[in-house]
Order: structure tokens, then sequence, then C-alpha cells
């Protein structure tokens, strides 16, 4: 773990000391005592810390909520680092809780007859992030839109000349690149893979309603963990039209469920694959459902934790380290327990984070730039958190060089290689792997 925070250290070092215009890219070494400083004994502490059971899985709007920023206020404090936002470690970031519950079947009906039910939980879960009581989707047509991307840059579209106002468009999750190493990135998803993404991009189109298709292998991840995390309230960034703009319908349905209803419209599985290939054309399903879903509303104040290190010479100009701080909170029990710690997600990365922030300020290599220390809310439940800095920022986007994030540190123990993960839209990867050679 050392190796691992020392590797981010060196390459923040570089970013202190090169300039901007494509010099020689030189690393200064982190002194004896800032690399004192990192030991695996109190990176552990601070996981120890923030994934005990008193911190109760760090969900915001929670007693865990408040338990971890003062923790890492206190930590930041206690080091010598600067209040990152005026006079305050906090960025305020409005949000809003829904508690979305739908009707306990969802039912699929053919333009040719028959019908399909969906069982909530079991074969499909749903939500809306329009801040109102209830919602509705009503008698809305089904569209495969393949993996419903539209990515210029890949020449991709799959809703070229499609017109899906009023309509359901069901998606497959992850992007191209999982099926042929050839489009996109390959095996590297990009956003465009990312569930939250086909949501938003669903909105832009002016969808009623989107379902993300569920298979293990691309999203990487069980049914079990869909269900789990579409059972609770999530949390969003409050908007002033209420989120009007996005679908009145989100949610994901079951392969088995996806399968019938391709059965039900006189489809095959062939569907998926010609949906992987280049000039794919969205087809209509022969299908229609309806939906409510009834609405909990709470609205709260949850924080960004933000602490600096002032630059020397260019102070103006700035390097962000950041980590995600928030997890999953209270939620099913599992052999018993109920509390979802989130040591690895994402403890691990906020202990690396002050990790840093002690080697920094202990370092004799003062930084030219200023070093920015930030601890998103909000993550888990769609960034928001990193979201709403993005659109509101403490310090000028213009004037910032890089974020180096972290997230689920090292949990393989000592590794050989990193993985860079977005390689080739960035030329932070330059100093990357000038750092990695060390």
């Amino acid at each position: 773990m050392k190796k691992t925070i020392l590797y981010l250290a060196a390459a923040g070092f570089c970013l202190m000391a090169c300039k901007q215009g494509g010099e020689t890219k030189t690393i200064a070494p982190p002194d004896s005592a800032a690399i004192k400083m990192i030991n695996e004994s109190s990176f552990a502490e601070h996981i120890r810390v923030l994934a005990s059971d008193e911190f109760q899985g760090r969900k915001p709007f929670t007693a865990g909520e408040t338990k971890s920023i003062n923790y890492l206020r206190a930590q930041f404090s206690r080091l010598g680092l600067k209040p990152g936002n005026g006079d305050s470690y906090f960025q305020e970031v409005p949000m809003v809780e829904l508690k979305s519950v739908p009707e306990s079947k969802m039912i699929f009906k053919g333009a040719a007859g028959g019908e399909v039910t969906a069982n909530y939980l079991t074969d499909f879960v749903a939500g809306t992030r329009r801040v109102q009581p209830a919602v509705i989707l009503n008698n809305s047509d089904l569209v495969f839109a393949g993996y419903g991307i539209v990515a210029p840059e890949f020449k991709w579209n799959d809703y070229a000349g499609l017109d899906v106002k009023g309509k359901t468009v069901v998606v497959m999750i992850n992007d191209p690149g999982f099926a042929d190493s050839t489009l996109f990135r390959g095996k590297n998803m990009t956003y465009y893979g990312r569930w939250t993404y086909k949501f938003e991009e669903a909105a832009r189109q002016g969808a009623a309603g989107i379902l993300i298709i569920h298979d293990t292998e691309p999203a990487a991840y069980p049914w079990s963990v869909v269900r789990s995390g579409w059972s609770k309230s999530k949390l969003q960034a409050e908007e002033k039209d209420n989120n009007m703009s996005r679908a009145i319908v989100e949610g994901w349905i079951s392969m088995d469920i996806a399968r019938s209803l391709l059965k039900l419209g006189g489809q095959s599985e062939a569907i998926f694959a010609a949906a992987r290939k280049p000039g794919f054309k969205a087809v209509d399903l022969k299908l229609h459902t309806s939906l409510k879903i009834t609405n909990t509303i709470k609205k709260s104040i949850s924080n960004n934790v933000v602490a600096i290190i002032p630059g020397t010479k260019r102070p103006q100009e700035n390097i962000i380290y950041s980590a995600h701080w928030d997890h999953l909170g209270i939620g099913e029990k599992v052999n018993g327990d109920s509390i979802y710690n989130g040591a690895v997600d994402n403890a691990t990365g906020v202990a690396a984070l002050l990790e840093l922030a002690a080697a920094f300020q202990k370092s004799a290599h003062r930084p030219e730039r200023s070093v920015v220390f930030v601890s998103f809310t909000g993550e888990e439940q769609g960034l928001i958190g990193s979201e709403y800095y993005a659109k509101h920022p403490v310090y000028p986007v213009g004037q910032t060089v890089a974020d180096i994030n972290m997230d689920m540190m090292g949990i393989a123990g000592r590794t050989r290689d990193i993985v860079v993960y977005g390689y080739g839209q960035s030329d932070l990867e330059d100093y990357a792997e000038v750092s990695a050679k060390k």
C-alpha cells in the first residue's frame, strides 16, 4: 500500500514541479520525513475508524455522515491543512432523498395480445428522479435501443432516426467494446457504458421511460446488487426544475424478463448480437407498459470536505486529490449484519487521501502549485458530490491542472502493474508513466 500511495505522491510532485507546455517531466522525490509519514499502521487505523459500526455505513443525511465529515475535518486540521472553502472545510451540497415505491407488478402487454408480468425486486426495479409525490407511466410503447448510446467520437448513435418521446427505451448495460475489442476502448468501459449515462441520454432524447437489461458479466455485478441498491431510498442533487427533464421512470429488468419480452414481441436474442455491431437500428418491440411510482420526499444538505496546502509560487493553480467518503449505510441483513461498512469502498481511498495530505505537509519540497484535498459526498448514488463540485467549483476549473481520484485502494496487496482507466483521454497518463517507472 505504501508503494501505491508513494506512486500517487510521486505523480503529484511531478505535477507540482512541471510547467504546462511540454517541458521534460521530472519528479522531485519525496523526502525521508514525508516517506515516514506514509505507513500501513496509520493507513489501517483510518480504515478501521471509518469502517467501524459507529459510522453506520457513512450514508449521507445520517449520523454516519456527521461522524465522517467531522472526522475528516479533524484530521485535516490536525495535519495543519487550511480550510479549503473560505474559512470552512465543508462545501454544502443541496440534495433530495427520494424513497420511490413502484407498484408491485409491472405488466407488459403485446400489440397482438398476451402479456408478461414482472414482479418488483425479483424481476424489475424502478424509480424516478422527478421530485413529485407520484409519477405515472401510461401505456408507453417499448423500443429496443441497443446500448442507448450517442457517441460521435466513436461514430455510434443508437438513437439515430428514432423519436422516443412518450416511449420507454430498453437498453443493454456496458458499451460495445465489451463484446468487440475493436470498438470504443475495448474492455475498458467508457462512461457510455454506465447506467447513469444511459438514464441521462434517455432523458436528453425525451424518453418517458428507460429500462436497462441486467446481465451479470457486462454489468460486473449480480442482480442482488441491483435489487439491494434500488430497494432503498435514493439521493440526488437538488435541481431548480425538480428533475422534470428526466424520464418519468428509470429502472432495470432481469435478463429472464427481457427474454420473455422479446418472445412476446416476436423477437429473439439475435437482437442482442445485432445491437453490438455498428449501424444497428432501434427495434419497435410491439409492446407497451404502465407503472405508477409513489415518492416520499426529503430535502437536506450533505457536504463535500475540502482542505488545501497553498502553493509557494503559483498558488492560483491547483492539483486536486479526491476520494469519496460515503457508502451505503444500513440495508438488508447479511448473516445478521445490516451495516454496510464500506471498508474497501471507500474508506481505503479516504485513508490514502489523509496519508497523502500528511506526506505533503512533511515534505521538504513545498509545492509550487496549491494542493487541494477533496472528499466527495454521494458517489454511491451517482457521483452527486463530484458533479456538484464540477458545476460549482471551489477553485476555478480553468486553473485546476488535474484531479487524481482514489477509489478502492490496494485490496490485492502489492502489485507489479498499474492500470489507467480512461487511457488515451488525458495527458496525465504521461506523468503516470514516468511515476510508475520509479
